[in-house]
């Protein structure tokens, strides 16, 4: 009978423990697989009737060319785990691949039998930051990798089935959007009476108690000319140029002036951005920039350290703190708004966070380093899971509304753009409960312990 040759060995087999490391294989294998590299792991839909445990065995024995080992104190104790790293061991001799095994670290962990003196790539400042060093390793290595990338669709079918439950209830859901309610009839393009210098011009568009845009030699604006006259009486008299209805500025944009539809739109996206970060700072919410955008922090003005603010107007009262420390740092919530007129006027509000220095019991002075910032984002606010983003964003309306159903954006003098005191909300014919549930309040158990899956989203 004629000898079969040997599988190639062409399988990064994924050594874990289900389903601590779930969250982190779902992340590391389609990432794997695009670049062209071919991934096992038993988070797969493996049936019992398959003999799944016999099929990891021979994957593992057989097809397998590296071992990439989850490495923390709960998944080094997993008895499976201990079954593979045994397997590991005997395939570093009869190989002669002294990598073969390739300890990842998810957290710190202490040192196994076996595997102690291997040089681990490190996973726990920051998955990005692994994956590179994973992928220059297994480039070092020369194991073998596709020009054709295919990403396995069971990674994603498996998350999808693991994600929620389905019931046949009602379900209210609330939106991140706040909906415009009114705004002013015409926006205004205002102008100086007579010249007025380069300064005079700069510091009423870095100045102006109200929003406004630059526009050739004038300004847009909600505003009126009065509103002008009395915030720069340096600047002389003003006068009102043009005045445009607002519902055809933003659908048609100014003919008249020849200003185009998006050109308008990108004028009033600007005001709208600009009279919510000056009411929110006006209010005593700290204005910090972003990457991609300014946010308003909830900081020492408007909430205490460990402070639980109370949310919800209608049945049992919730609360959620906006503040608190965390990896001996201050974490403070905050939110950004980006304006939007699609389908309808709204606001589209994203949780942000930011973290300071711990100085005694108060707050020090802010992290300046953005990678700093985003380590701690992933470690802390890895725990916090949808709940409890809802309801940080739910106590921050209730701070920037306070008993008013509505928040009035000031614009000008006695000119408001007017929103909805809350998110928007719809109720969906199922429920689609998470199956990490939480209590209603949504807090962390343990603040310096924090850890666990972070999606790439920013937070």
């Amino acid at each position: 009978m004629e000898e079969q040759p040997p599988i190639a060995r062409s399988k990064l087999f994924l050594s874990k423990a289900t389903p601590g490391d779930d969250a982190f294989t779902l992340w590391l294998a389609p990432r794997l697989e695009a670049e062209g590299y071919e991934v096992f792991a038993d988070i797969l839909s493996l049936s019992p009737a398959d003999g799944w445990r016999l099929k990891i065995t021979n994957t593992l024995q057989d097809e397998a060319i590296k071992m990439l080992l989850c490495c923390s104190d709960e998944t080094l104790q997993r008895d499976g785990v201990i079954e593979e790293i045994e397997i590991a061991k005997d395939l570093v001799r009869s190989l002669g691949d002294e990598r073969f095994l390739v300890p990842l670290k998810m957290k710190r962990f202490k040192k196994v039998f076996g595997i102690g003196g291997l040089q681990y790539i490190d996973f726990e400042r920051g998955w990005a930051e692994g994956l590179t060093q994973l992928l220059k390793f297994l480039d070092d290595e020369g194991v073998p990798k596709s020009k054709t990338p295919n990403i396995q669709p069971a990674w994603a079918d498996y998350q999808k089935r693991q994600a929620v439950e389905v019931s046949r209830e009602p379900e209210v859901l609330t939106s991140n959007w706040l909906r415009v309610i009114a705004v002013p009839d015409c926006v205004n393009l205002t102008k100086p009476k007579g010249s007025i210098s380069k300064g005079i011009n700069d510091a009423i568009t870095s100045d102006a108690p109200f929003p406004l845009v630059p526009y050739a030699d004038g300004f847009f604006a909600f505003a009126e000319s009065v509103d002008f006259c009395n915030s720069f009486p340096e600047a002389g008299a003003f006068e009102t140029s043009a005045s445009i209805g607002y519902e055809e500025f933003s659908s048609e944009g100014g003919t008249e002036l020849g200003i185009a539809h998006a050109d308008a739109r990108r004028i009033l996206m600007n005001l709208f951005r600009q009279a919510w970060e000056l009411h929110l700072r006006k209010h005593g919410f700290l204005q910090h920039a972003f990457s991609n955008g300014t946010a308003s922090i909830v900081s020492d003005g408007k909430a205490k350290i460990k402070q639980r603010i109370k949310w919800g107007r209608q049945g049992q009262r919730r609360n959620s703190m906006l503040r608190n420390i965390a990896k001996g740092k201050v974490w403070e919530y905050g939110v950004s708004a980006q304006p939007s007129f699609f389908p309808f006027p709204h606001y589209r509000l994203k949780g942000r966070v930011l973290f300071s220095e711990v100085r005694g019991p108060k707050k020090g002075p802010v992290i300046d380093d953005h990678k700093a910032q985003h380590r701690l984002r992933r470690s802390v606010c890895s725990g916090w899971r949808n709940k409890a983003w809802h309801g940080r964003l739910m106590a921050f309306m209730e701070l920037l509304a306070g008993e008013s159903p509505y928040v009035s954006l000031p614009v000008g003098n006695g000119q408001f753009i007017t929103l909805d005191g809350m998110p928007i909300q719809v109720t969906a014919p199922i429920s689609a409960r998470q199956r990490f549930e939480l209590g209603e309040d949504a807090e962390e158990t343990d603040l310096t312990t924090i850890g666990g899956y972070f999606s790439e989203g920013d937070a």
